[in-house]
């Protein structure tokens, strides 16, 4: 088997288990019942947003540290931090400790970039896009299993929803494993990147040694920073992508929240089975985009995909308001096929435009805007100090979010559309007088 190939595997089987966590889907229900005395107020307001706290605070210290150490080592901390952080929830019983399992929660979370990376570090440029697609069906694959089988798990009473923890457990035990398989990254794109140019009195067919070097490492990031976002197109389209990231992230944290609240008798049993729909409509969403040339006809794809979110905060407002679970769901799974759909042009569209071996850079960048704007959001809807809003009326605000960012896009596309119009036909009788 070819080394390429064999990386593949190992890459696609810890994505494989690592997803596989069947606890997920049942994790607020577990909270507000089985785990303690807590009420599904206390776990969204004193709980979650530490969650995105840490995620957001341990994002940037992931980010700098991940080609430093060269990838591999944050890969198996990440494995570590899932064993900790799914035994913190069967083991112990205050929000005091919910609050520390975050900690990890957050770098567990954050260190997904490194795992997202490590292929473009360590795979040839010609097997970037093979690669990327093996371990994307991978990861779905284990998202979409985890939901089955949490969904059969609970419909047949095989399994509480304190027991479906121990399969989490399970499964990041053996991706800790995988993890230490992996073979190490003798470079890295900044800290030990290689200069192309060479020593001028180089030997003919040697080979360069990387060679540690913070001075070259940030000139590097800072040239491709401003190369990258200094393309009107990438800034157009990253902050987008931000802002459809913020919003997409905020709705899926706390949409069981919204279940538990219009569900009969206050239990919302058939999360698991709506989250494996939604994983596999998401799946098909993205396979879509991804056969789509978006970058040749960006503001056509531009002014659909905004029409997109008018759509999806027109089902989240609906969805809040609605007394049928049914609707809820359904509405939901519709939500992540198109926002799936969505996202994916908008990093196919940045991805072709940015500065060759920067995409890493920039994803993590617009990454780390959304979840900031996430924070704020959270702040200001979920937190006590700010209006501390119920989840219907949470959905309320982030279904008129997305009404409001589809629409603002909407209307610039159709002003600069016109205005160009108005230009030519100027341009024309300017030069039919002469």
């Amino acid at each position: 088997m070819k080394n390429w190939l064999k990386l593949s595997l190992l890459l696609c089987t810890f994505g494989f288990f690592r997803e596989l966590r069947p606890s997920e889907p049942y994790v607020t229900e577990y909270l507000a019942g089985d785990y303690g005395n807590l009420t599904s107020t206390q776990i969204y307001q004193n709980v979650f947003p530490f969650g995105t706290y840490s995620v957001l605070a341990e994002l940037v210290i992931v980010f700098l540290i991940t080609d430093l150490v060269r990838y591999k080592p944050v890969i198996v901390l990440s494995a570590v931090a899932g064993i900790v952080l799914f035994s913190m929830l069967v083991w112990t019983g205050s929000v005091l400790m919910l609050q520390v399992a975050q900690i990890f929660f957050g770098f567990y979370m954050a260190a997904e970039v490194a795992y997202y990376t490590y292929m473009y570090a360590k795979v040839d440029k010609e097997r970037y896009q093979i690669v990327t697609g093996h371990t994307r069906a991978a990861i779905l694959s284990g998202k979409f299993l985890g939901g089955c089988l949490a969904q059969i798990m609970v419909s047949t009473k095989s399994m509480n929803f304190r027991e479906l923890h121990y399969i989490s457990i399970a499964s990041q035990l053996v991706s800790l494993v995988v993890s230490l398989l992996l073979p190490g990254v003798p470079r890295s794109l900044y800290f030990y990147a290689v200069n192309e140019k060479g020593p001028v009195h180089q030997p003919v067919g040697d080979v360069q040694t990387p060679k540690f070097s913070f001075k070259n490492a940030f000139r590097l990031l800072w040239f491709h920073l401003v190369t990258s976002y200094s393309n009107p197109v990438v800034l157009q389209w990253s902050i987008w992508w931000a802002l459809a990231t913020c919003g997409q992230i905020q709705v899926i944290s706390y949409i069981q929240f919204l279940w538990k609240e219009v569900a009969p008798g206050n239990r919302s049993l058939y999360n698991g089975g709506v989250e494996a729909l939604a994983t596999l409509l998401g799946a098909v969403g993205a396979i879509l985009a991804g056969l789509l040339n978006s970058n040749k006809r960006r503001s056509a794809y531009m002014l659909g995909i905004s029409i997109c979110a008018t759509v999806l905060g027109a089902l989240l407002i609906w969805a809040a308001r609605t007394q049928y679970i049914w609707v809820v769901y359904a509405n939901y799974v519709l939500f992540c096929a198109v926002h799936f759909f969505i996202i994916t042009i908008a990093g196919a569209v940045v991805a072709e435009n940015v500065v060759e071996d920067s995409f890493g850079l920039i994803f993590g960048i617009n990454t780390l805007v959304g979840l900031l704007l996430q924070a704020i959001l959270i702040i200001v809807v979920v937190e006590p100090k700010g209006f501390g809003l119920a989840p219907r009326d949470q959905y309320v605000v982030y279904g008129s979010y997305f009404l409001i960012l589809g629409s603002i896009y909407i209307i610039g596309i159709v002003f600069v559309k016109l205005w160009r119009r108005r230009k030519l036909s100027r341009e024309g009788n300017v030069a039919n007088l002469t």
